[in-house]
């Protein structure tokens, strides 16, 4: 594998570029076009982010992780069971997005607009969604345990399936969204309503 450390990219055009395996830790990408590249096995560690285009990429098994994505457009990109655990994304442009299993825990997407995203059994266990856009978003089976979903908008988002344990429902708005029978229960409790016979 290659390791990169410590290196500021800026103005690259690696549009449908194809890398396999690279390592980059502590680097800087700004005004970088990923646009329809392909990244394999690909890992950025503690990696700043900046107005960089992922349009139409595949991210095949990378790994981002404890790293900064600022304005950035995921247009039309597939990420496939890619790790971006304790990642925080500012301002950016996350649709149309499609990301088939991974593991998104403690990942931060507060206030972001994920509006019909396909985020079927994703791990986003501590995510923080507070104030995200969730309208029409695949969510089934996803595991969202301990998620902050205050001021969440899940309009027409499909939450079957979906692990919900720990997260503070009072309060999230599931008006339109569909929901499973354990889930309406908890719902139901949450608001102190007796379940049962």
């Amino acid at each position: 594998m290659e390791v990169v450390r410590n290196v500021r990219f800026s103005a690259e055009d690696w549009a449908l570029a194809e890398w396999d395996r690279v390592h980059y830790e502590d680097c800087a990408f700004h005004d970088v076009d990923f646009s329809e590249a392909q990244l394999t096995g690909c890992t950025f560690a503690h990696c700043h982010f900046g107005n960089v285009r992922f349009n139409a990429a595949e991210l095949t098994r990378c790994a981002i992780v404890q790293s900064e994505i600022q304005r950035c457009s995921f247009f039309d990109a597939r990420l496939t069971e890619c790790k971006l655990t304790g990642t925080q994304f500012v301002d950016c442009g996350l649709r149309p997005l499609t990301v088939e299993g991974g593991d998104f825990s403690f990942v931060s997407l507060r206030g972001q607009n994920l509006t019909g995203a396909k985020l079927g059994g994703l791990r986003l266990r501590e995510a923080d969604l507070t104030g995200a856009d969730l309208t029409r978003v695949d969510l089934r089976g996803a595991d969202l345990s301990s998620a902050q979903l205050k001021d969440v908008v899940l309009k027409g988002a499909d939450l079957r399936g979906a692990d919900l344990g720990g997260v503070a429902l009072r309060g999230v708005d599931v008006t339109g969204a569909k929901i499973d029978l354990a889930q309406a229960a908890l719902f139901a409790t949450a608001y102190g309503a007796v379940v049962g016979d």
